[in-house]
């Protein structure tokens, strides 16, 4: 039996590397696609095109204020690292405050979002189950009044991610400024 899997290429675009095609790579976050997104932050994927089938894993750099998400629940597991600076955490209506190498686990249908806050920005990565996340029953946007509070809330009910993120500007593609991570 054939165990070999094979090396994924990497293709230079305008804004930095994209993984294309299956196979195993090793890239550097500096080096791969980021995402401006305004009054939400900056985001990057390590997957590639295709993207990846079972876990998404994306890493974000906020700044205080930036809401990584609307507050949301999924169908599957995420979870987060916070790898420099703080942020908030609010979790089935609840805040926790988040600090350097803080771990977050959010079961299946658990609410929650993250906030930067602190005196500058927070790089968090972003780990995701994939299995459920297509359909009407991937998850949803519960209106919460703490998330509200921090400008993370959807104005209405929802599972569609259009109206939940609606009064937000589209992502950008960018290449990696020096000084985002750490």
């Amino acid at each position: 039996m054939d165990r070999m899997s094979s090396e994924a290429r990497l293709e230079q675009t305008e804004h930095g590397l994209v993984p294309k095609g299956e196979g195993w790579f090793v890239v550097n976050a500096r080096d791969v696609v980021w995402y401006d997104r305004g009054p939400r932050g900056l985001v990057m994927s390590f997957d590639g095109e295709p993207e990846f089938a079972q876990v998404g894993v994306n890493m974000f750099v906020l700044q205080p204020g930036n809401p990584m998400a609307m507050y949301h629940w999924e169908a599957d597991q995420e979870d987060f690292l916070v790898v420099k600076g703080e942020a908030i955490l609010i979790a089935e209506g609840e805040e926790r405050p988040l600090r350097q190498w803080d771990f977050v686990h959010c079961p299946p249908r658990m609410s929650h979002v993250i906030v930067g806050a602190g005196d500058g920005p927070c790089v968090i990565v972003a780990v995701g189950a994939r299995a459920n996340q297509d359909g009407e029953d991937w998850g949803g946007y519960p209106v919460d009044e703490i998330a509200k509070k921090h400008n993370a809330a959807a104005e209405e009910e929802t599972n569609d991610p259009k109206v939940a993120y609606a009064r937000f500007p589209s992502r950008e593609p960018t290449s990696y400024q020096d000084g985002w991570l750490p």
